[in-house]
């Protein structure tokens, strides 16, 4: 009994040693906004990564209405916390959504990598799109800042996350802003397919 006591002991230390962490860094697009707990594509990346018996586990930072300035004044809590080895960054929609200055947003998501990266973690970007409220101009410099960070960095980013979904009524909540549970597996297979050779 004691020998089976010390081997379960030695188990779960082990486990939690080579245990490593994500955080998911983000707004309502991840933080499962509208839908039951668990149904978002955070949840489903990480029920994957069980099926697959790997050890990384995710931390999910997001909160809902969250800007890249909120993101910013967050992420070095959550590094110390969490000692992530990958961070997947999804912020900069509510940005958009409330006129901010795409420099302004840019500067905040560039600090946000460059955070990550002192601390030792690899940075997945994940590009938004907003509606045309502002004008062509702003929502051609809004978009032109993901391409930007991941040329200047030199991290991977996706495009838009909520492609094949946005424009896709049956996918989305009344609100026509928020992805709805259906939604979520083909976002989080896109992210999937981005995040692989991350985890090599």
């Amino acid at each position: 009994m004691i020998r089976l006591f010390f081997a379960v002991i030695v188990t779960l230390t082990s486990m939690t040693a080579i245990a490593k962490s994500i955080v998911v860094l983000g707004d309502s697009i991840s933080a499962e906004y509208g839908i039951e707990v668990g149904q978002g594509w955070v949840s489903l990346v990480q029920n994957r990564l069980k099926e697959k018996n790997s050890s990384y586990v995710i931390h999910n930072e997001s909160i809902s209405g969250d800007t890249s300035a909120g993101g910013l004044a967050r992420i070095d809590k959550a590094l110390a916390k969490h000692k992530p080895v990958i961070v997947i960054l999804e912020l900069g929609a509510n940005d958009g959504l409330r006129g901010i200055s795409p420099k302004i947003m840019k500067n905040n998501l560039a600090e946000i990598v460059r955070h990550s990266q002192k601390a030792g973690a690899k940075v997945l970007l994940l590009g938004m799109k907003i509606p045309p409220n502002y004008g062509k101009r702003y929502v051609d410099m809004f978009y032109a800042v993901y391409p930007q960070l991941s040329a200047e960095l030199g991290i991977p980013y996706i495009p838009f996350i909520m492609e094949d979904v946005a424009l896709v009524k049956e996918l989305m909540q009344q609100d026509g802003l928020h992805p709805n549970a259906k939604a979520q597996q083909i976002i989080a297979d896109k992210v999937w397919i981005h995040l692989m050779p991350l985890l090599k």
